[in-house]
């Protein structure tokens, strides 16, 4: 099976990241476009992005997950502890984050260091989780192999009944992960494939940027 993609193409020309209009603060340049692509009202999930780890078996894996909070020590997404990513994590605490905004043609690549989020902020969110996601944090044991799909329906409704009428605890192998980052990149794209790419790093408690070619 084949199927050649080279005529898929396109010319990009909804924007650029120029040094003069640029924040010398990642972060703050983070949340500019973050807003931007929200109040542009697209249909996709602004804060859908990719968690990059390396495995238990040594391979790369990357999945997307969604960002629940991010502040200027970094970036919070929720899990199961005993998921593979979790695992990964724990192990290899390197990671990389990456945003894909196709409708402003734009990326924003981080790389950091994993820990586990305050017990106190897992609680507080996953309180304001709908009932059924609570629900469901308890039927799933992520990543671990189930016989059916029937199994994962039949431990949800035994759930259902069980805290019926009763709040829904947070389970103790739930909770969040922060990274904090080393390094962003933040990719527009632009006309003839000459992109720009702006890479801030970190020098001690502050950050300098770059210019990357395309």
């Amino acid at each position: 099976m084949s199927k050649n993609l080279a005529d898929y193409r396109r010319n990009y020309s909804k924007g650029e990241l120029l040094e003069g209009s640029i924040s010398k603060d990642p972060f703050f340049q983070f949340k500019t476009w973050f807003e931007e692509m929200e109040a542009a009202k697209f249909s996709s999930e602004v804060n859908a992005m990719g968690v990059s780890s390396i495995g238990l078996d040594g391979f790369p894996k990357n999945r997307i997950v969604l960002l629940k909070e991010y502040t200027e020590e970094g970036f919070i997404f929720y899990t199961n502890y005993g998921s593979e990513k979790a695992q990964a994590l724990v192990e290899n605490s390197n990671t990389c984050l990456s945003f894909f905004w196709p409708e402003l043609e734009r990326q924003v690549i981080i790389k950091g260091v994993a820990e586990k989020s305050s017990e106190e902020k897992a609680h507080t969110y996953f309180n304001s989780r709908p009932r059924e996601s609570q629900l469901g944090a308890w039927a799933s044991h992520q990543s671990s192999e189930i016989a059916s799909r029937e199994v994962l329906d039949k431990t949800l409704r035994e759930l259902t009944l069980e805290f019926q009428g009763k709040p829904v605890p947070k389970p103790d192998f739930w909770g969040g992960f922060l990274v904090k980052p080393i390094s962003f990149e933040f990719w527009q794209g632009r006309p003839n494939r000459l992109h720009d790419r702006i890479l801030y790093t970190k020098v001690g408690k502050n950050w300098s940027f770059k210019r990357l070619a395309p």
